[in-house]
């Protein structure tokens, strides 16, 4: 007789688990990973924090410490495809049955945890079950208010820049945001930082309150050098690259600073090619993303663009409208800002239907053109999803 397979994630009840109305803060983890036993103290973790690139050092990170011989496991979030890509062990996603056996104790011993919560306590427990040595973990939101706040073997805390984002949670300034993002600092643990111009002077000031030693470019010019471009494209990433390069010199593993460096993440200025045309997915955001993005990619045919509604949707919009004369906008989810809203205000056509969005929006790219596809990663999950199924 057969074995029955094992059954499904209930990844409904997961999602729905959601942080509205509930204070943010590591309070909710802390009481998810002592009921587990602390799986966190089984291994030390490098924290990434910042308004954007956080996904991209991650990945630069991981790579390198795989090729330095470290057992590796990875914390990012949102996924593109899969729910198993936010956590990561030896450089492979978590199996699905691990996540089904984790929802099954949830909904019994943690029935009103937040998801983010949830998932940063599988994560936890993996890398402790796994053996893992070192674990990447990117924040979700801010740096003090944030659940990986929680961690307690922080080895190096790696803040990538300050943009206006998250302002509801965060603060309307970048110097607030800053503030929140610097309290990831701890005493005595290096904070590694490529942020620049405000943000800095705030960094500088929580690191020097905390006793945390600041590394940036310019007081560590050698750490923070590149022996060549990063594989990831865009100029705004030689800063990421920049900041993974330090972090792993800064921990003693200098041998994977090169690996680092050829390290790919999918949604990030990645290129398709489709039907003769070239389709560019990115994941940018929020104002500060966007802007990087309208430098690294100047002009284009076509922009396809859909985001949330809780974002500044017109500061985002803006520095691509420039990029592209004909636009399509679509919803990436339920919580969109409306396209035909944004369609009138900025010209264009809209869909709410991501998958005729982006038929029409090919329509619309000329023979040899290009279609720019931004404003969230989950539009360009669901875009590259279509276009690429066999990489989702």
């Amino acid at each position: 007789m057969s074995e029955r397979p094992p059954a499904a994630p209930d990844y409904t009840w997961l999602y729905a688990r959601t942080r509205a109305g509930r204070a943010r803060g590591p309070e909710g983890a802390r009481a998810l990973l002592d009921s587990l036993s602390r799986p966190d103290r089984a291994f030390t973790s490098v924290r990434v924090v910042g308004t954007n690139g956080k996904g991209s050092t991650c990945a630069m990170l991981e790579a390198g410490l795989l090729a330095a011989g470290v057992r590796t496991g990875r914390f990012t979030s949102p996924h593109l495809h899969a729910y198993e890509e936010r956590i990561r062990l030896g450089g492979v996603n978590l199996p699905p049955e691990r996540t089904a056996a984790f929802i099954t104790w949830a909904q019994t011993h943690a029935p009103d945890a937040a998801f983010f919560d949830l998932t940063l306590a599988l994560a936890c427990q993996a890398f402790a079950e796994g053996g893992v040595e070192v674990a990447v973990m990117e924040a979700g939101v801010g740096g003090q208010s944030d659940a990986t706040q929680v961690l307690e073997r922080v080895s190096a805390v790696a803040l990538t820049n300050v943009g206006l984002d998250h302002t509801a949670t965060l603060g309307e300034t970048v110097a607030a945001i800053a503030h929140d993002k610097a309290g990831a600092a701890q005493p005595g643990v290096p904070l590694l930082t490529t942020a620049e111009g405000e943000a800095l002077t705030v960094i500088e000031q929580v690191a020097q309150e905390r006793g945390a030693p600041l590394l940036t470019p310019a007081t560590h010019p050698a750490l923070f050098a590149l022996p060549y471009p990063p594989a990831l494209a865009g100029a705004h990433q030689l800063q990421n690259a920049a900041l993974a390069a330090a972090t792993l010199r800064t921990l003693g593993f200098d041998a994977g600073v090169e690996a680092a460096l050829t390290a790919a993440h999918p949604a990030r200025l990645e290129r398709l090619r489709v039907q003769g045309k070239t389709v560019l997915l990115d994941g940018a955001h929020n104002p500060h993303a966007t802007q990087a993005l309208a430098r690294a990619v100047p002009a284009a045919d076509v922009l396809l663009f859909g985001g949330l509604a809780r974002k500044d949707t017109a500061a985002t919009l803006a520095p691509l409208l420039a990029v592209a004369p004909v636009r399509v906008f679509t919803a990436p989810g339920d919580l969109a800002a409306p396209p035909a809203e944004l369609a009138a205000l900025y010209g264009g056509e809209a869909d709410l239907d991501p998958a005729r969005a982006l038929a029409r929006a090919l329509a619309l790219t000329p023979a040899g053109g290009t279609l720019l596809v931004a404003g969230s990663l989950y539009l360009a999950g669901t875009v590259r999803g279509l276009l690429a199924p066999d990489l989702a």
